[in-house]
């Protein structure tokens, strides 16, 4: 292929324009469809481990992400009802011992820094996918206007509902996990000034768990809270919810915490679902990227990391076997599959560990976690709570060269 490579991505979020910035800088002919109006992202926060931020900077916008994220010293681990610290994971050596820091931001910031890195980007709103072909040689998306794109590459970032995989894979139900969250986004100047919310916190109790940790350079604080019930189990994240159903639901929990939650003018709420891994995530030269492929728990904050991965490792193979494009599409499976899978079925270990019912239990898990701090667990380097060196280590710009 003498002609630089035209890739379509579907799918307009944090994984699909990741993709589209990585093939871009590397001499692809990108166009990306996104059914929304307009590119936007929903008001939440989000958590970038290491190798999220090494990905960034792979991408060329570690500078422009660090303008908008936050960066806090501890995430501290505490116990539901007495507040009790469990541990305090050291985030900021995190760049001398996995080469980049641990950054919290508001999704939207996100989106916007990678939109604004795009220079030959051809980006179409208002475009909503119903069913891609993946052909020998090529690829074709077609449109719910009755349009059709066809393409080198067609690739499917078009989230845990993906129309690409059902096209590609056929038909199958995402995984409902039995938990429910709800969200909220407070002020900092709103909060009480006597609750430590300058570090990530993660507070951890029977049949769930809250997380909060600030965003947009400090500006704003971003809270989850987690819970075990199948009383509700619409997926939307934007379905609005009173404060009441979160200070019902955790009213016996330790003050410091109940007391953020009417900080916060709107909350939502959204059940969690996952789905299995998929082994193959390609059919001819339609390929699948982010959660549509994988996705997964939030658990251990991998799900953006690991669609910017993806990104990342596509616009290289690619730009590796320009003229076998079959070749680079199972090098990319090759390379991030058994990844993904892997940061898949650790997120739902994570879910289970983190909302166990019997104080034994957690008593045991809780001296668990006090050692692998003190100790490393058997390393120096990997004293998270949760041994998640693995992830947090991994540069995919290094590695892709």
């Amino acid at each position: 292929m003498t002609r630089a490579p035209r890739i379509v991505i579907i799918g307009g979020g944090i994984g699909g324009l990741a993709a589209a910035l990585a093939l871009e800088r590397r001499g692809a002919e990108t166009i990306v469809c996104e059914q929304s109006p307009s590119l936007s992202e929903i008001g939440a926060g989000i958590n970038l481990t290491p190798n999220a931020v090494k990905a960034l900077r792979a991408l060329g916008v570690e500078d422009e992400v660090n303008a908008i994220a936050s960066a806090s010293n501890f995430l501290n681990i505490r116990s539901w009802r007495s507040g009790r610290y469990i541990s305090r994971t050291r985030r900021g050596d995190f760049t001398e011992k996995f080469g980049a820091p641990n950054l919290s931001v508001h999704r939207a910031d996100l989106l916007d820094v990678l939109a604004g890195a795009l220079k030959s980007t051809d980006i179409r709103t208002g475009t909503r996918a119903v069913s891609v072909e993946g052909r020998a040689n090529n690829a074709v998306a077609r449109f719910a206007d009755g349009g059709e794109i066809e393409a080198d590459i067609v690739v499917g970032a078009d989230g845990i509902h993906s129309a690409v995989r059902k096209s590609l894979f056929g038909a199958d139900a995402p995984r409902f996990t039995g938990c429910i969250c709800w969200r909220g986004m407070a002020p900092v100047d709103a909060v009480p000034r006597d609750i430590n919310i300058s570090d990530g916190a993660l507070w951890m109790g029977p049949h769930g768990h809250v997380v909060h940790y600030p965003v947009r350079r400090g500006e704003l604080l971003n809270i989850v809270a987690h819970c075990d019930s199948d009383s509700w189990t619409e997926e939307s994240w934007t379905r609005e919810c009173d404060v009441s159903e979160v200070m019902t639901t955790y009213s016996g929990w330790n003050s410091q915490l109940t007391r953020l939650y009417p900080c916060s003018t709107r909350w939502y709420k959204w059940a969690l679902y996952d789905r299995d891994p998929l082994e193959k995530w390609s059919v001819g030269c339609a390929t699948l990227l982010g959660d549509s492929a994988h996705a997964m728990l939030p658990y251990l904050g991998q799900g953006a990391a690991q669609a910017i991965e993806d990104g990342c490792v596509l616009a290289a193979v690619v730009a590796k076997h320009p003229d076998d494009l079959d070749a680079a599409l199972l090098s990319y499976e090759r390379i991030r599959a058994p990844r993904a899978k892997a940061a898949v079925l650790g997120s739902r270990a994570r879910a289970k560990e983190n909302h166990l019912a019997s104080p034994w239990a957690r008593l045991k898990r809780d001296v668990k976690f006090k050692l692998r701090e003190t100790f490393g667990g058997g390393t120096k380097r990997d004293n998270t709570a949760f041994q998640v060196g693995w992830l947090y280590e991994y540069d995919v710009g290094k590695e892709m060269g």
